[in-house]
């Protein structure tokens, strides 16, 4: 367990515009910073940082909070393993406890897998480096191919013994479950046989972008042909292929510095690149490259190269690959390799120098790449030609902006020596036939939602009618708690006493017994009465750093929603600039109006229960209701009056 002293030494060095840098690339708008959201698909940027307040607030999924939550959102880290990440990020040693059984029991089945993963890196790197099976088989091939002690370093390279289950035995020595070496894919058992995965292979780990390790490639150094050349972990809860970039935690930052993406298919491709100086680099790891891996490049960069195998396999990869990325709104470039490189070998033939002189010489925008590869087979056949005209107008058509659009129709138009009027008709047709698929997809799918028999809901939701009201009420405590807005004059004395809006706010709420149904507000109205003559207390930090991520994200949210004037306010000569300064009349309308709900609320539930006395002829408790009723329609009548409302009796 971590100390609360240095909880609070992580939370005052975490800088919010620091960490979501990390994953996010992040440009200045204002006070405020902007940047694409991590957490949902969006081409326009919606996820804001506040440097000041120290709080996210994405305005398109709605996700906001301080910096613990958001490694804790995008990483699904537990609130002790997001503040140990901000520690290691900030170098904060951390003093805790040690674990009690119970409490590594109550760890969740993907942090257990987490833990499972990292021993077993730590175990075959020390086991590549230190035992003589590592060096001697690992090691030397690693060296042959001349990857350098700083690679293996940096990329955490290692070596699984080559033996039946030499790697379970010694995690399970170490108290490692064999529940979770299953799920990880390290160890594979059947029945009562029981295998490592990856024995004999050098291993390549597979990092997510926080640097944590979630998968392993094993790469077998047997000749046997009917043995896999390569060998990855299988999916799991950590590790899910096709949203996965191998390289993408050590090419992060590059990418964002640089502003552009290499994308290879291979570990050593990878490898290559930065043992040449490009670590911009990352690898779609052999599989064919997904939607999900292209929106994670891009969270970084909006501009990829892909760098593919120059033989026949590689080049379908890269007109694949393609389309899928111009559809996203990225700008794709290719780099055509000679036949028979790929992107290691033929990094490993030259000096960094070279390589880069090579890149700027060699990439080339798709269309150009298109029009030379295509036209080999083309020579003066028109058919032919055409096709690869269709082929070309097919990748321009994906294209979601309209200017980038034009600019390629205009070089296909020079450079196929074809009318750009008869480019944008085909274009149209392009797009109208995909617009009539898509309606035909949802009009299927409308059919099928109204042909399925609805799952009737048994666990009813609670809901809460003063939401908007409870959220204004504690915005405003979270902003002047401490501010002293009103003044009283003591009867007696003719003395003029002062008091904050957390007395005035709390101590109205207290007296007319007003409760919120939501667990979050109560809890925040709790903690503020506690704290109300303590005037150290800063409500802003405490419940933005809150250790509950529920109360931190409900507070940031708060704290990061628009103002908007209210009409009712406006009345009143309220305006958004001087909030601050109209405290005096803002607060009690605001506190009227909630009170005047719960009043209404109120009355519902008596015109119900009189109803129902009514039916069952209970005629003293039918009077009893009706004077409550009076009484609360009197209360009605004098809060409408005092917030400026017309009643109707």
């Amino acid at each position: 367990m971590i100390d609360s002293a240095t909880i609070g030494r992580i939370l005052d060095t975490a800088n919010i515009s620091d960490v979501v840098s990390e994953f996010v690339t992040l440009k200045k708008r204002g006070v405020n910073q902007l940047g694409l959201c991590p957490f949902h698909n969006e081409k326009t940027p919606s996820f804001t940082v506040s440097p000041a307040k120290g709080i996210f607030k994405c305005f398109g999924c709605g996700k906001g909070g301080n910096s613990v939550n958001f490694i804790m959102e995008l990483e699904q880290l537990s609130y002790p393993d997001a503040l140990r990440w901000l520690a290691k990020k900030y170098h904060i040693e951390l003093e805790e406890k040690e674990e009690t059984q119970e409490e590594k029991m109550l760890k969740d089945e993907r942090e257990s897998m987490m833990i499972v993963s990292a021993f077993a890196q730590k175990y075959f790197s020390k086991y590549l480096l230190n035992e003589n099976e590592g060096r001697t088989v690992g090691l030397s091939y690693l060296r042959e191919r001349g990857i350098r002690d700083d690679i293996i370093s940096k990329f955490e390279l290692g070596f699984c013994p080559d033996g039946k289950d030499l790697f379970t035995q010694a995690a399970q020595r170490e108290g490692y479950k064999m529940e979770f070496l299953e799920k990880t894919g390290l160890t594979i058992k059947r029945d009562d046989w029981i295998r490592d995965r990856f024995g004999g292979r050098v291993i390549f780990p597979v990092h997510n972008v926080a640097g944590r390790v979630i998968a392993f490639g094993g790469r077998t150094l047997t000749n046997d042909k009917k043995v896999a050349k390569y060998l990855n972990s299988p999916e799991s809860e950590i590790y899910h292929k096709g949203r996965t970039l191998y390289g993408i935690y050590q090419a992060k930052r590059d990418i964002t510095r640089l502003d552009k993406c290499y994308l290879v298919e291979g570990y050593t491709d990878v490898l290559a690149f930065h043992q040449a100086g490009i670590e911009n680099v990352v690898a779609s790891s052999g599989t064919s490259l997904t939607i999900e891996q292209i929106r994670l490049i891009r969270r970084f960069s909006p501009n990829i190269t892909i760098v593919y195998d120059g033989d026949e396999a590689g080049i379908k990869a890269s007109l694949r690959g393609i389309d899928m990325v111009l559809e996203e709104g990225i700008n794709v470039k290719v780099l055509p390799l000679p036949r028979g490189e790929d992107p290691d070998s033929f990094a490993r033939s030259m000096s960094a120098s070279q390589l880069t002189e090579y890149i700027k010489e060699k990439e080339t925008d798709f269309i150009k790449f298109k029009t030379q590869l295509l036209m080999e087979t083309v020579e003066n056949d028109p058919v032919s030609k055409a096709r690869l005209i269709n082929e070309i107008v097919h990748s321009i058509s994906v294209i979601p902006d309209t200017i980038t659009r034009t600019i390629y129709i205009k070089e296909c138009s020079r450079l196929m020596d074809v009318q750009e009027v008869v480019l944008y008709s085909e274009i149209r047709k392009i797009q109208n036939k995909q617009s009539e698929d898509h309606t035909r997809k949802e009009l299927q799918e409308i059919q099928v939602r109204a042909t399925t028999p609805v799952t009737p809901v048994t666990e009813k939701k609670i809901t809460n009618p003063f939401e908007t009201e409870e959220r204004e009420i504690i915005r405003i405590l979270l902003k002047y708690f401490h501010q002293e807005a009103f003044e009283f004059e003591d009867e007696e004395t003719h003395q003029v006493n002062k008091y904050s809006v957390g007395f005035f706010v709390l101590n109205e709420l207290h007296r007319d017994e007003l409760i919120s149904v939501n667990p979050k507000v109560k809890s925040i109205l709790s903690e503020m009465e506690k704290n109300l003559d303590n005037k150290e207390f800063d409500p802003i930090r405490f419940f933005t750093q809150h250790p509950d991520n529920e109360i931190s994200q409900y507070a940031s949210n708060l704290l990061s929603e628009k103002y908007f004037q209210s009409k009712r306010w406006s009345r009143g000569g309220a305006f958004v600039e001087s909030e601050s300064d109209l405290l005096y009349l803002l607060v009690p309308k605001l506190v009227q109006e909630y009170k005047l709900k719960n009043v209404k609320a109120l009355l519902k539930k008596l015109e119900n229960q009189i109803s129902e006395a009514s039916k069952n002829d209970q005629a003293e408790l039918m009077m009893d209701l009706m004077n409550q009723y009076q009484n609360l329609k009197k209360i009605v009548k004098e809060l409408s009056e005092l917030l400026g409302f017309r009643t109707i009796s």
